[in-house]
């Protein structure tokens, strides 16, 4: 893994945090407990803040960026990433909110601003309201992901 100082930012990790040596963490990113990078994620904290929660997967090859404060967006924007949220291989997430409990799908695209439940396609809209079954996956995602980056790490708890 590599993890990169910016300036005065360091990356933060919690406890039994995965990053898979391909992936590249930089600057103020803050990763919450038992949460995993896989394989060219690529976390870029250089201008803003970016918050992983805990048990949240963010698979093969995705982008995670901010906003830095400028004119044109006064204070910036910060990407916020809740708790046992899955976001799938090669998406996009630029400067926005992610809630708990969340599936943010393959290839998806997220800008500045948005504040995400279920929300599908490139650019990203709103689909609909979630299901319980739904709802329910996103807790068998996340232990499902917590169990194979444990293996990653040569745990078998």
């Amino acid at each position: 893994m590599t993890i990169r100082h910016y300036l005065d930012k360091t990356p933060t990790l919690g406890a039994n945090v995965y990053i898979d040596p391909m992936a590249l963490v930089i600057g103020d990113v803050t990763l919450g407990e038992d949460a995993s990078l896989w394989p060219f994620v690529v976390a870029r904290g250089d201008v803003h803040a970016i918050s992983i929660g805990s048990r949240t997967n963010i698979q093969d090859g995705s982008v995670l960026h901010v906003t830095q404060d400028n004119q044109f967006n006064p204070g910036g924007y910060p990407l916020t990433i809740g708790n046992s949220v899955t976001v799938g291989h090669k998406a996009i997430l630029h400067a926005c909110t992610v809630h708990d409990f969340a599936l943010i799908g393959m290839g998806a695209i997220v800008l500045d601003g948005a504040v995400i439940g279920l929300w599908l396609g490139s650019p990203v809209r709103r689909a609909r309201a979630l299901t319980d079954k739904e709802l329910a996956y996103f807790d068998y995602s996340a232990s499902h992901y917590v169990t194979l980056k444990n293996r990653h790490m040569g745990r078998t708890g």
